[in-house]
């Protein structure tokens, strides 16, 4: 589905108001009514903004229609039960529940960027649009199971301000909706654990309650058995100590099956016994700390995969290769999105030796003409788009030093004498007040929660974790490539359900409507 915006536009002209005036007055950005102009989708904030200042409804100024790109022909396989996906993002929990034998017959979220990382890399049943607006006869039939992460930042215990006035903290009502047109087997609703601390835990009462007495269209209750616990995903076998509500209910009559735990967390954990000891941050993904971050694909061998095991005592290898999406028979591995913000390098790190940009760039240019290279081929080289062309330009105070390893990688390809070895490479580390945002990853325990914001600093200090190393630890699979800027993609990876967790809860439910139909 697409956003159509005629409504408002003709609006606009009975009105005698340009789209200026309409910025102005209700106080929306530029960038946001360039985006109305191109029928694109925008936040329930910008038209609830738009309706208070035209004193209308939301379906008198925007109303979705059928997009042709998005048009697909459904091929159900028989013999699968069946998944109906609520807040998809980029697919984390409909990865688990693939991974556990089910078939996703149609997925919906409103953000851009996910919608399209989730059809480049598990299937065009996903649909764009606000689901307030999507009509339940939109949505296919026989779900055997309902699934969504409504959303969250009005609950979150991020959020000190949360009440039941964010109207974020209503969208789960759409859940019900679908719910109760479907009546699906099982439904799963995963959420923050503050959720069930706002207002004294009455919201969750609330929620509890509605999902309990949801009705039929003849105005029965369903009767789904709910219940409601906080699980910490390092427990089952995912490299991070990320706690999350995990809502399930059912209408077959039977214990809601939440999976057992696998793994026990130093320190956390009640029991350790016949239980793996939890995958750290540096087994998961230190293999990658020497690796270029590059747009590029970046390879990985087998011995490199090999010596990382032995050297962090990784003892669960078959959970390890399950994160990383591989078996035990692969030559090497391909890493996707290996890129990351590095603007706290400067922060951490300062060069020991004064050094003129000005000279270091007529030295490099020097180099690069002698060695016939372009700076459009030194920029493909090392997988960047333009940083490389600020090394052999000094105007307007553009002009950078190329970090330590591009310096020594700038030596290889151009074979410059060591003029400037020392001056450009030699670092020292820097004294720092400590501050949340400059807060360093754990190393020798499961990862914190991995956020839809900027991530944790990698232990080198040098830059934030990649977006691979997030996806990891929230067990994305190598082969899933997330699509948008950094930025989009942190947000994607942050807002997801770890894919190996969603697959543990997948697993049960799978069990349980599988003996229910025998």
């Amino acid at each position: 589905m697409k956003a159509c915006y005629n409504k408002l536009l003709k609006m606009l002209i009975d009105r005698e108001m340009t789209k200026t005036d309409l910025r102005q007055q209700a106080k929306i950005s530029s960038s946001t009514l360039a985006k109305i102009g191109k029928q694109e989708m925008v936040s329930s904030d910008v038209l609830v903004k738009i309706c208070n200042a035209l004193q209308c409804d939301i379906s008198d100024i925007v109303e979705l229609v059928k997009d042709e790109n998005e048009e697909y022909i459904a091929h159900f396989h028989p013999d699968k039960l069946k998944v109906v996906s609520l807040f998809s993002g980029a697919g984390g929990m409909d990865l688990g529940f693939i991974k556990a034998g089910f078939e996703i017959i149609w997925a919906n979220d409103f953000f851009e960027d996910a919608v399209n990382s989730y059809r480049k890399n598990i299937g065009k049943h996903m649909i764009h649009g606000d689901i307030t607006k999507i009509s339940s006869c939109d949505i296919p039939d026989g779900a055997d199971v309902v699934i969504g992460g409504f959303p969250c930042q009005g609950f979150s215990v991020a959020n000190t301000r949360r009440s039941m006035e964010d109207k974020r903290n209503f969208l789960y009502k759409e859940m019900l909706r679908v719910i109760a047109d479907k009546k699906p087997k099982f439904f799963v609703a995963e959420n923050v654990k503050g959720l069930l601390s706002i207002e004294g835990g009455k919201v969750f009462e609330m929620i509890k309650s509605d999902f309990e007495n949801l009705k039929d269209t003849d105005g029965n209750i369903i009767g789904y058995k709910v219940d409601a616990r906080i699980l910490n995903a390092a427990e089952y076998g995912v490299p991070q100590a990320r706690e999350r509500v995990v809502i399930i209910g059912n209408r077959i009559g039977v214990e809601n099956p939440y999976p057992v735990a696998t793994h026990y967390v130093e320190g956390v954990s009640k029991c350790s016994e016949k239980l793996l000891p939890a995958i750290t941050t540096e087994q998961a993904i230190s293999f990658l700390s020497d690796k270029k971050l590059t747009k590029n694909i970046v390879l990985v061998s087998k011995e490199e995969i090999d010596t990382h095991i032995k050297k962090t005592g990784l003892s669960d290898v078959e959970g390890f290769y399950s994160i990383l999406g591989i078996d035990s028979n692969y030559n090497e591995i391909f890493i996707k999105n290996h890129i990351a913000s590095e603007n706290v390098a400067d922060t951490f790190w300062g060069r020991k030796y004064e050094v003129n940009q000005h000279d270091i760039c007529d030295y490099l240019r020097y180099w690069r003409g002698k060695a016939g290279w372009t700076t459009k081929r030194v920029d493909e080289h090392f997988g960047y788009a333009h940083t490389a062309g600020h090394w052999f330009r000094k105007d307007n105070n553009s002009g950078s030093i190329p970090k330590p390893e591009d310096w020594w990688e700038l030596k290889k390809i151009l074979g410059f004498d060591d003029k400037y070895d020392e001056a450009v490479t030699t670092l020292i580390e820097k004294e720092i007040q400590f501050e949340q945002s400059l807060r360093i990853t754990n190393w020798d325990r499961p990862s914190d929660t991995i956020t839809a914001t900027s991530p944790e600093i990698h232990v080198n200090k040098m830059r934030r974790l990649s977006a691979r190393e997030c996806a990891i630890l929230q067990t994305f699979p190598l082969e899933y490539e997330f699509t948008g800027s950094l930025n989009k993609m942190y947000t994607q990876i942050g807002n997801a359900v770890p894919v190996k967790l969603a697959t543990k809860i997948a697993e049960g439910i799978y069990k349980a409507i599988e003996d229910d139909n025998q």
